[in-house]
């Protein structure tokens, strides 16, 4: 998810028009620029405030890992029968 958000993130700061105008020109070299330029800006920083406005955890893998949700249903599903296809 976190992927998600960063590569959506980065997407939207392309500069469309500069991408045009280096397609248009038929220039790959600075249209490829343009897109890793957006694509090598650091989201994180950003995309943490915006959860954090939402009331979210900034960092939503140390929340989960800061939980115990994992242990918990490790210790749950302890001696438990095992899922399979029936072999």
């Amino acid at each position: 998810m976190l992927n998600v958000q960063e590569m959506t993130a980065r997407a939207l700061l392309i500069d469309r028009t500069a991408l045009a105008a280096a397609q248009a020109a038929n220039d790959v070299l600075t249209a490829n620029a343009v897109v890793m330029d957006a694509f090598y800006t650091d989201v994180r920083p950003a995309l943490a405030a915006w959860r954090e406005e939402r009331g979210l955890p900034a960092d939503p893998m140390r929340a989960f890992a800061d939980s115990g949700y994992l242990q918990r249903i490790a210790a749950d599903r302890a001696g438990g029968t095992q899922a399979g296809w029936g072999a």
